[in-house]
């Protein structure tokens, strides 16, 4: 089992109406890279990828509102939308400090559903998309989904979550949530899970982290209810349902799936592939729901081969401009 290294370096990042903690590599590629993690997740979760990225991106992995040490954000807007205002508020900060080029984005699980929507809005501030099992709706029920709708609920969603909090303990919730989260929870080193338990217990001392995690997940319910529910389908702003915008997505698109994924199922591949104008699907066979800490060799490996895709596009293009 390979050594970990230490979480990046964090700073907060004041963005007018909202202040986000983001955590960097040391500035050196002129290429940027901003990860996003998924639900009760935080810019952590993508150490070892953004670490093995390092020689040709410097990367920025931002804690969403509420998540992490960012702080909730004023409106409470825990929507998958909101979220994506705040990914893009950053986007526009990042973007202007480093030269004007857009960015390659990556979100995980609610992160991809965030780089989504971001990427389809907003095309400008996106060079190339990297999903790792996006929370993308699909109709076929997992066990992690319909927990996840329940625990959303309203009153009962709440009640669920304080009770956690209260009778669970924070290494007993790490563990449940890693061996939801990995194909083989016995591959992460304990360096890694005492790291997840510390930040755990300094969570559950903040009053918004409940509402937080409830929100945030009563957004992903609300995304597959807007995609199987008619009446939701003009709801929500944004323009619509995240499949449709899935296909208005300019950028080179990666997407990772993992086949023992337990919350995203792998079939969801299959509608990506047909969807995004322009991807490659990877499916891991021995990799879970975060293939970006359980083979984040692999999934550099992969983004490598985008980025060279991207490059080649781009002189394609100005080939094209000068002709």
């Amino acid at each position: 089992m390979k050594e970990p290294i230490a979480p990046w370096p964090g700073r907060f990042i004041d963005l007018g109406k909202l202040t986000m903690h983001v955590r960097s590599t040391p500035d050196g590629p002129s290429e940027t890279g901003v990860f996003v993690h998924g639900l009760a997740g935080s810019a952590t979760n993508w150490t070892d990828l953004m670490a093995e990225l390092s020689d040709v991106i410097t990367g920025y992995a931002v804690d969403l509102p509420g998540a992490g040490y960012s702080p909730p954000p004023p409106d409470n807007d825990y929507s998958v939308t909101g979220h994506a205002r705040a990914v893009i508020a950053f986007l526009e900060h990042l973007v202007a400090e480093r030269g004007g080029r857009p960015v390659h984005l990556f979100g995980n699980s609610l992160g991809g559903a965030v780089g989504v929507r971001v990427a389809a809005t907003r095309p400008d501030l996106v060079r190339t998309l990297t999903l790792v099992a996006p929370a993308l709706p699909h109709i076929v029920p997992r066990r992690g989904p319909a927990r996840i709708a329940f625990s959303a609920t309203p009153r009962i969603g709440d009640w669920v979550v304080s009770q956690l909090f209260r009778h669970m303990s924070p290494e007993k919730r790490v563990r449940a949530t890693m061996a939801m989260c990995y194909a083989d929870p016995s591959r992460v080193h304990p360096a890694r899970v005492a790291e997840a338990v510390a930040e755990q217990r300094r969570r559950d001392e903040l009053p918004y982290a409940g509402p937080a995690l409830v929100e945030s997940a009563r957004g992903i319910v609300f995304e597959y209810l807007k995609e199987y529910a008619p009446w939701y389908a003009n709801r929500g702003g944004m323009d619509g349902s995240l499949w449709r915008q899935a296909a208005r997505v300019q950028a080179p698109t990666l997407a990772v799936y993992g086949l023992h994924d337990r919350l995203v199922h792998p079939r969801s591949a299959v509608r990506a592939a047909r969807t995004f104008p322009d991807i490659r699907v990877v499916m891991l066979p021995h990799a879970g729901h975060t293939a970006q800490s359980e083979f984040p060799d692999v999934v550099a490996r992969e983004f490598r081969g985008l980025l060279r895709h991207a490059r080649v596009l781009e002189r394609e293009v100005a080939g094209g401009r000068c002709a």
